[in-house]
């Protein structure tokens, strides 16, 4: 496995937990990261991630494990299509309700055709994320008040459901974006590369 050369650290801030990922982003991104959360049951999460060099997505892996339970998803992107595959472990179920949490759905999605609008993936509650469309639609050279609109295929944490999510990124500066998607909105602050330094109620660098 090739070493890849830089680092960022996040520490949660709505719950306990932390994510680094190594990536390199001279032509499109490469990353690999591993986060880990106290909520809503304690897990760890190993992702990679791959984009053209247009920063769209186009390969994604995500394992997930807790206590007595494992979820891997595969997802890729070819000829503007999604494939989808997943393997399970344990019983999340099982893991969830002995914590009082709801049970959650299945992995991945039985409807990948529902993913063909989506350009990027959003990892929940992983901030790196955020970047691909900061990247790919280049917002931090657009002026303050551009508004983009754009479907992402959003992956759950820890079910790993996959389904798409409507998103609009509005530009607020060279080094902030507003991000909306249904009723949740976030202003969140980017260092000069597009990388978030701070994403309010979820995540701050390290």
């Amino acid at each position: 496995m090739p070493t890849l050369p830089k680092s960022i650290v996040w520490t949660r801030t709505d719950t306990g937990g932390a994510d680094q990922v190594l990536f390199d982003d001279q032509r499109g991104l490469t990353a690999r990261g591993v986060a880990v959360a106290a909520a809503p049951l304690p897990y760890s999460c190993h992702y990679e991630l791959a984009t053209d060099e247009q920063w769209a997505a186009v390969r994604l892996t995500v394992t997930v494990e807790g206590a007595g339970w494992l979820r891997t998803v595969r997802m890729e992107r070819a000829l503007g299509r999604w494939r989808v595959s997943t393997a399970e472990q344990g019983d999340l179920d099982r893991a969830l309700r002995s914590a009082g949490r709801s049970p959650v759905g299945l992995p991945g999605t039985e409807e990948p055709g529902r993913l063909d609008a989506a350009l990027d993936v959003d990892l929940d509650a992983a901030p790196l994320f955020n970047t691909l469309p900061v990247r790919r639609l280049r917002l931090s050279e657009q002026p303050v008040g551009q508004e983009h609109r754009l479907v992402a295929a959003w992956v759950r944490v820890p079910s790993l459901e996959v389904m798409p999510m409507e998103q609009t990124y509005t530009v607020l500066g060279t080094d902030r974006v507003r991000y909306r998607s249904g009723s949740f909105t976030a202003e969140v602050t980017l260092d000069p590369d597009g990388f978030v330094l701070h994403y309010p109620g979820l995540a701050q660098r390290a």
